[in-house]
């Protein structure tokens, strides 16, 4: 289930990235890895992920996603894992 969520997640995030447009891209639309910000690794990244998974903040994100209310700490709480979760792929982490 929890596996099943985060492939969802990653879903949307790419086909938003993907309706953004390529400006900038290199040969075949693709405009390569993004730098990730100053003191961030993949690894580091990967397990701030895995702390809000563990506390259930992709519920957040696919409550939000789904067009549900939520309270200010959720919402703080799913923006900062949809901010991490596009540094992840954005830096391709994931590859």
């Amino acid at each position: 289930m929890r596996m099943r969520g985060l492939c969802g997640i990653i879903a949307v995030v790419a086909l938003s990235s993907a309706l953004q447009g390529c400006g900038g891209a290199g040969a075949g639309g693709d405009p390569g890895a993004k730098s990730l910000p100053l003191g961030q690794s993949c690894q580091s990244i990967r397990g701030e992920l895995n702390r809000l998974d563990a506390r259930g903040v992709q519920a957040y994100v696919e409550k939000a996603s789904n067009g549900g209310s939520l309270n200010a700490s959720q919402k703080a709480d799913a923006d900062r894992y949809n901010q991490l979760l596009g540094q992840y792929l954005g830096a391709r982490c994931h590859v």
